[in-house]
């Protein structure tokens, strides 16, 4: 037998809802730095350097960090599944 759930909330509700820390301010003060280190790029060049500097690993810190936010959701919330033991 399927049951099949449908939720309509916003993000913020589904965070709430899931036990996930509110990351709300921790946002807006990322995004204005980086909004004002964009502010000094001029060119493509420019935004690729800069780039580089922000994220000098590219896709294996982008891999590392998943997986970190992953294994940390599945701490917070304990292991149901005996394989993941």
């Amino acid at each position: 037998m399927k049951v099949h759930i449908e939720i309509d909330c916003t993000p913020e509700e589904a965070r709430t809802f899931m036990g996930l820390p509110d990351v709300g301010k921790a946002n807006e003060v990322y995004v204005d730095l980086m909004a004002k280190a964009m502010k000094g790029v001029g060119s493509i060049d420019k935004l690729q350097e800069y780039a580089n500097q922000v994220a000098p690993m590219g896709q294996v810190g982008l891999k590392f960090f998943q997986n970190f936010m992953e294994n940390a959701g599945k701490g917070a919330r304990g292991s149901e599944d005996p394989k993941d033991s």
